[in-house]
């Protein structure tokens, strides 16, 4: 199984500036508070990074800096997935050419392929990326179609997809995936899917939380693997709060908010989605103070 990628994987957000472009310099700090916090991967322009409405150069000049910023210390996984399976494989070599360490590629969304069409895309991913490995993204919630257990079985095959991010909650799909193909290293793809996931035998989660609760996050991961479930189920339930917060309405727009409240300069999401409301923040504000939730700023 691939363990490079370790258990907490953010899906790092995109900061803007006031002029709507992207802010670099506060994303550096981003990337290394996140680095002192308990992550050991990150994912740049993934749904939580606001892909959709990136540009391609956009998306490019984020993963230069996340190599630049925690390359050979953090392994960088760039989204370059989209719906169209050649704009994925150019987007997959350029994010090579520029010192990626994984590659995220998500179902394709709106224009829902067939089975033989998904079997196709990944693989010609999978081919342009080389001995690069790439993660699997699962999420039917936003690309309408889903990833069947043995379709994953039969993806896993091919020797550089190493892992999926399995972001729907469903156990008895995750257990046939884990017996189907027990060397995939899967990680849960929804924060408060950590916990019942990890009996399972997942490697991790790939966290939007993490940004703000990542090293306690890691911990209930450490418990949980060390055998001291009782421990890590206690730490794993205290943290639904943090959890039930992050997702009062569309994501990433909470996790902003609550970056700024801790003091990074991440601007205003770009639209369609819009800043959390004064409500939203408040109820944020309060998550953030009950859980004493802090950002380590380097």
């Amino acid at each position: 199984m691939y363990t490079a990628f370790g258990s907490i994987v953010t899906a790092v957000i995109t900061p803007f500036a006031a002029d709507g472009a992207v802010d670099h310099d506060t994303f550096r700090g981003i990337l290394r508070h996140l680095e002192a916090t308990g992550t050991d991967s990150v994912v740049v322009a993934g749904t939580t990074g606001e892909s959709p409405t990136l540009s391609d150069d956009e998306k490019l000049a984020l993963f230069a800096t996340a190599v630049d910023e925690v390359g050979g210390r953090m392994p960088v996984i760039a989204g370059t997935g989209s719906n169209g399976t050649h704009h994925s494989v150019e987007m997959t070599r350029r994010a090579i050419e520029l010192g990626v360490d994984g590659i995220l590629a998500v179902t394709p969304y709106y224009n829902k392929p067939p089975r033989e069409g998904l079997v196709r895309h990944f693989g010609a991913i999978a081919e342009a990326a080389g001995t690069v490995p790439v993660m699997l993204y699962n999420i039917p919630a936003r690309s309408v179609i889903a990833l069947e257990p043995d379709l994953i079985a039969q993806l896993a095959q091919l020797p550089n997809i190493v892992a999926l991010k399995q972001a729907m909650p469903d156990l008895p799909a995750l257990h046939e995936i884990r017996s189907l193909a027990p060397d995939l290293a899967v990680y849960a793809g929804d924060d408060v899917s950590l916990l019942p996931f990890l009996p399972e035998g997942v490697l991790g989660v790939v966290s939007v939380a993490s940004h703000v609760a990542g090293e306690q996050m890691k911990r209930v991961i450490e418990l949980w693997q060390s055998g001291n479930e009782a421990d890590a189920r206690t730490l794993g339930e205290s943290l639904e709060d943090v959890y039930e917060t992050l997702g009062i309405t569309s994501n990433p727009i909470p996790v902003k908010a609550a970056m700024q409240l801790l003091g990074f300069d991440t601007g205003a999401p770009r639209l369609p989605l819009v800043e959390a409301t004064g409500m939203q923040r408040e109820r944020i504000r309060a998550m953030l103070e009950r859980n004493e939730l802090s950002a380590v700023h380097v």
